[in-house]
């Protein structure tokens, strides 16, 4: 794959010079891994709400029972699925249009109002515990498995789930949450859930060393401490401030190894904090991509 061969060859090149472009790990470049269990599903017509529930149902091997997905959902397997939110708010009317016989839920999905109408029409909800760790990606697989009723095609698909080796590499990376369009700035500290991939990689999250809560205000003074030699940022959230001229033009950003080498790697929004079928490998190239981007 064409960032694979990119981030190898920057490790064993010797390059030095300062990149004026992050490496970014999109959505297609990823491949899902996909089960056939044989079973039939109890439920045809499911539109999967929940955080990574569609790329679950899709690596179930079920993708024909989907009718409908969260705005999150963004794999170019699901790009004929509609998707039932405007603004990250599920629309009721559009759900309810499409006749579903199960509803995939999780404690992000809302308005309230729009699960009472589901409730008041009986369609079958199940809420699918979030997970922001690696740890929590097969009991997140079985859920869904177990919801839709194709428990066989779960345990194939969690079997597929392994750990992402990678020795301490004492490389510093902070995440960067970043939404310049609604100015949103923050740094990802203990739980965000980069901390759990990077630390899976063997790199070291200065935030979640150093910051307490999941998600902190983003201030020049915290960043410059914290001296990352590296920068995660998602994709959309580097588009927002204006690419890496934008994002040096922060404050604080300059002053740090990474912003004054232009150190960044950026994933898809809809894959960094999925943890579902695509998670390890997206972790492993995110690690060669982080060594790569260190030595620039």
């Amino acid at each position: 794959m064409l960032i694979m061969t990119l981030a190898l060859s920057f490790l064993f090149s010797g390059i030095t010079q300062v990149s004026a472009t992050p490496e970014n790990i999109s959505s297609s470049a990823v491949v899902l891994p996909t089960v056939h269990s044989g079973e039939s599903p109890k439920f045809h017509r499911v539109v999967a709400l929940a955080n990574g529930s569609a790329e679950i149902v899709a690596a179930l091997g079920y993708l024909n029972i989907l009718i409908g997905r969260d705005i999150a959902s963004t794999m170019p397997i699901l790009t004929n699925i509609p998707i039932d939110e405007s603004g990250m708010q599920v629309s009721a009317e559009k759900v309810l249009s499409q006749k579903p016989d199960l509803i995939l839920i999780d404690s992000n999905t809302s308005p309230s109002s729009a699960l009472a109408t589901f409730k008041q029409a009986h369609i079958p909800m199940v809420n699918i515990a979030t997970t922001f760790s690696l740890s929590g990606i097969k009991s997140k697989e079985m859920a869904v498995a177990n919801a839709i009723g194709t428990p066989k095609a779960g345990s194939l698909l969690s079997a597929q789930v392994r750990s992402v080796k990678g020795a301490a590499t004492g490389i510093k990376v902070a995440f960067l949450y970043l939404r310049g369009t609604a100015s949103i700035y923050l740094i990802g500290g203990k739980g965000s859930g980069a901390d759990s991939l990077l630390n899976a990689i063997g790199v070291r999250d200065v935030g979640a060393e150093n910051l307490k809560l999941p998600f902190n205000a983003l201030s020049s003074e915290e960043l410059i401490k914290l001296q990352p030699d590296v920068l995660l940022l998602m994709s959309k959230g580097l588009t927002s401030v204006g690419g890496i001229s934008g994002l040096v033009a922060l404050p604080g950003i300059a002053q740090t190894p990474a912003g004054g080498h232009k150190r960044v790697v950026t994933v898809d929004d809809s894959l960094l904090l999925s943890f579902g079928p695509r998670t390890v490998p997206m972790a492993q190239m995110l690690r060669l991509l982080i060594i790569a981007a260190a030595k620039l």
